[in-house]
């Protein structure tokens, strides 16, 4: 095949890759973010949502934010957010392209490397269109995947330019590729080890013996082989500069993620398990690679079967398959390579040093699988090497698993829409997955649908009965639903585990004060207050228990201290107006809610109390009941105007405006809404507008 057609075949093949990834991938686009860690990585991280200022960039080269250390990742999800908002399809195109990128480069780097333009080619498809790579495009905090890879794969074509041309320069190229991937996501502190694996083959650089080189005087010359071939030694000496960037890669990482408190404890892993674990998993990935069925975001421990017996087979198996390769190597030397490149890529998150509580996680496989895809895509032409009909085989194969990948990918696509599709079907797919009942939970809490999350809070707690923060959450669902009584019992179970946790010791004050029990939720959010004194939301709620009980002064200072320490607290704002007004310091109270609003545009309380002093004031710098009017009907919006309160508000505003016949069939609807302990007041009030009197405050 001459140069040109073999150039057009590469063109051919890449817009062919790219088209059917894209095809395959597109719908993507469409969909949402998912709450699991798409808030820290993108749309509840203010530092990405600022956008690319030199403040950003500081920030991103020396956060250890979300227990991670990799500012490039950071910049690119900021400029995401820079060009696209907070509408995630844009995120979703980004992590697209990068992997159509991605594909591309892994098939030319191979191609220019083997010299093999259609082993080369499957590989690449295999790459693009494999279902256990569904994880690392289709979530957008799987930015640092894509990227550090497009890293990776660069660095292998720089590296390539170097072996066949030696030079100062593109060595240094070389590096600075690899520390940007480094910076991406530090998985690539293997990628030294696959430069050695290339090395072997197939640039075929390594001389293990001394090569007996004829000199002129015998008439031979050099080979253009023989130029770049060197010793082992020389090989690993060359590499030195890579493997000290991949150990302080390695140290940050491991500093970093320590202090975040992901890398797992061993009282709650135990060696033993993460050991065993260790076999398993390798085999787990080919299986899943082999028939990627039952594809989970997350994989607990809990409901696997680490057992000595488990964990024996699978070693055995791994040894037997390395003997059975490293039999074959010196004719086949991808099958080495490949088979070294899978296990080698994958020793950073085989779990040894556990970084999380997952048992294996199907992004892990986005570099490692390639090693298996060249066994694959060499292996099988020189396994039908002598068959007749070895071509039309291979052809038809090869067709038949690129579409099957393609329908699989295409499906496993389509739970990752939301969360809700996402962590459903990994619970249909699992058992136990504690992650994905947190993740249902939180969504349908925020979604308001309360007797949901309350059941998915349950199964954590059924499945982790000592989950401080399950108890917590379902807590908190309870006394939304009016249930606080059971909520009290979740949070003092929880502080029997925690004696000390602050978050329940505040959810609890807080119950506790809807029961109208002050004293003792005052002596849970002092409890705080001694342990963490500077507690924005324990000064809050104190402050309200003690307006509640009627320490107006008390009150004062707690909420005082809390707008201190934080001035955009909008509760602290609208509790201090209503004790100001108490005091009688009006003016003082409207501009506490006029704050609050300002914080909270929608909250009716602050709404509806800004609106009254508006309506009922004798004092003309106050008075404006036009404002309180509308004030008073948006409150009574919001409540579909069955609340009674924000009626008697509004009742009051229209009479003070002369508008009486509107204030009685107002006042007459508040009257038959209120409780029994109001009823005279409210009727009061309506004797005064059937008299075409407005109802004027103290």
């Amino acid at each position: 095949m001459d140069k040109t057609s073999a150039k057009y075949q590469s063109i051919c093949i890449c817009l062919v890759l790219a088209l059917i990834t894209t095809a395959v991938f597109y719908h993507v686009c469409t969909y949402d973010f998912i709450n699991y860690d798409d808030p820290i990585y993108v749309y509840e991280n203010p530092n990405i949502q600022a956008g690319i200022t030199p403040g950003a960039v500081k920030w991103a080269f020396t956060t250890g934010y979300g227990s991670n250390w990799f500012p490039l990742t950071w910049l690119s999800h900021m400029l995401d957010w820079q060009l696209y908002g907070q509408e995630p399809a844009g995120h979703h195109f980004t992590n697209l392209i990068f992997h159509v990128a991605n594909t591309l480069l892994l098939f030319i780097v191979l191609k220019q490397m083997t010299r093999r333009l259609w082993p080369s080619a499957f590989v690449a498809a295999l790459f693009a269109l494999h279902p256990l790579h569904v994880e690392s495009v289709a979530w957008v905090a799987e930015r640092k995947d894509v990227l550090s890879t497009f890293f990776w794969i660069l660095t292998m074509w720089a590296y390539l330019r170097y072996v066949k041309h030696p030079g100062v320069a593109r060595y240094l190229l070389t590096l600075l590729l690899f520390a940007l991937g480094l910076m991406a996501k530090p998985m690539l502190v293997t990628l030294p080890f696959v430069l050695l694996l290339l090395d072997y083959w197939p640039l075929a650089r390594v001389q293990f013996k001394q090569a007996i080189i004829k000199t002129d005087r015998q008439n031979r010359k050099h080979t253009d082989s023989d130029f770049y071939r060197r010793p082992f030694y020389h090989l690993i000496r060359e590499k030195i500069p890579f493997f000290v960037l991949s150990g302080i890669s390695s140290v940050v990482t491991f500093l970093v993620q320590q202090s975040g408190g992901t890398v797992a404890k061993l009282v709650s892993l135990p060696l033993k398990i993460r050991v065993f674990n260790v076999p398993i998993s390798y085999v787990e990935y080919i299986g899943e690679m082999i028939w990627p069925v039952h594809l989970a975001v997350f994989y607990p421990y809990a409901g696997r079967n680490v057992s000595v017996l488990y964990a024996v087979i699978s070693f055995v198996i791994l040894l037997a398959v390395t003997i059975l390769i490293f039999r074959f190597a010196k004719e086949r030397r991808y099958l080495v390579v490949g088979w070294l490149w899978y296990l080698g890529t994958l020793v950073p998150v085989i779990g040894l040093i556990q970084v999380g509580s997952q048992a294996i996680a199907n992004r892990y496989t986005y570099i490692p699988l390639t090693g298996l895809f060249i066994i694959i895509a060499w292996g099988l032409p020189d396994l039908l090497a002598k068959w007749r009909y070895k071509k039309a085989a291979l052809i038809a194969s090869a067709l038949l698993v690129i579409v099957a990948m393609s329908v699989c990918t295409y499906y496993q696509l389509r739970h990752w829409q939301n969360s809700i599709t996402l962590f459903q079907h990994d619970l249909d797919v699992t058992k136990n997955n504690y992650v994905a009942h947190f993740n249902m939970a939180d969504r349908f809490l925020k979604e308001g649908k309360l007797n949901e999350a309350i059941y998915h809070y349950s199964e954590i707690i059924r499945i982790n009965p000592h989950s401080t923060k399950a108890l917590n959450c379902l807590g908190t669902a309870l006394c939304k639903t009016g249930r606080v009584d059971e909520a009290i019992e979740k949070y003092q179970k929880s502080l029997q585990i925690k004696p000390d946790d602050l978050e329940v010791l505040n959810a609890l004050g807080a119950a506790l004060g809807q029961q109208g029990k002050f004293d003792k939720a005052i002596e849970c959010f002092s409890k705080v207050l001694r342990i963490r004194p500077n507690s924005v939301y324990a000064h809050t709620n104190m402050g309200y228990a003690l307006m509640l009980q009627g320490d107006f002064d008390g009150a004062a200072v707690h909420l005082t201290e809390a707008l201190r320490l934080d001035p955009n607290v909008a509760r602290a704002h609208y509790y201090l107006g209503k004790v100001l007004a108490q005091k009688g310091k009006v003016h003082e109270a409207i501009a506490h809610f006029e704050e609050s609003l300002r914080l909270e545009p929608d909250w009716v309380e602050p709404m509806n109390a800004l609106a009254w002093f508006l309506a009922t004031s004798k004092e003309t710098t106050i008075h404006n009941p036009g404002r309180a009017i509308r004030l008073a009907q948006r409150a009574c919006g919001h409540t579909d105007y069955k609340e009674p309160y924000f009626l008697d508000t509004l009742a009051a505003a229209y009479a003070a405006t002369g508008d009486f016949s509107k204030a009685v069939v107002i006042a007459e609807r508040a009257l038959e809404l209120c409780k029994p302990s109001f009823k005279e007041e409210f009727e009061n009030r309506l004797a005064l507008y059937k008299a075409g009197k407005p109802y004027v405050g103290d």
